[in-house]
């Protein structure tokens, strides 16, 4: 059997896992990723001698945000991870 070397995730599997961490059991999330803006200038390749200009967008963070409405992207928090019932009292 061929050794595992990476695991992929969809927008929704990675807002469900965050919101197990994070041990929320209540509410519409979805993904939230922050991106940043920078500039360089990269040649074409070793062989070109042309150089251009070019954006960088980093990922800068990775995390889920709450949401008033359901959308595709979103994942109830209560059917993920629900919380656990508190026993009745006798």
């Amino acid at each position: 059997m061929p050794e595992v070397i990476n695991y992929a995730f969809n927008h929704k599997e990675i807002t469900e896992l965050l919101i197990k961490k994070q041990a929320i059991h209540e509410g519409l999330w979805t993904i939230y990723i922050e991106f940043g803006l920078g500039a360089a200038i990269i040649g074409t390749s070793p062989d070109d001698p042309n150089i251009l200009p070019a954006a960088i967008v980093p990922v800068k963070r990775i995390g889920i945000q709450r949401q008033d409405q359901p959308s595709l992207l979103t994942v109830d928090a209560s059917k993920v991870n629900p919380g656990k019932k508190k026993a009745k009292k006798e």
